[in-house]
């Protein structure tokens, strides 16, 4: 295999490294939302309220 196919065997295994690391990223910031937005929203209700008036 010359050097041109070295090269872009590791491109593209770099790419499939990088589409990994974004989904694994997206997956923990789905799991965060679901486990903390509901307890966010509630620590900005109160501020909310107070400008609201």
């Amino acid at each position: 295999m010359d050097r041109w196919h070295e090269m872009r065997d590791e491109r593209g295994a770099t790419a499939v490294e990088y589409g990994l690391m974004v989904a694994m990223i997206a997956i923990v910031i789905v799991a965060a939302v679901a486990l903390f937005g509901t307890a966010v929203s509630d620590l900005f209700e109160v501020p909310a309220g107070v400008f609201s008036r």
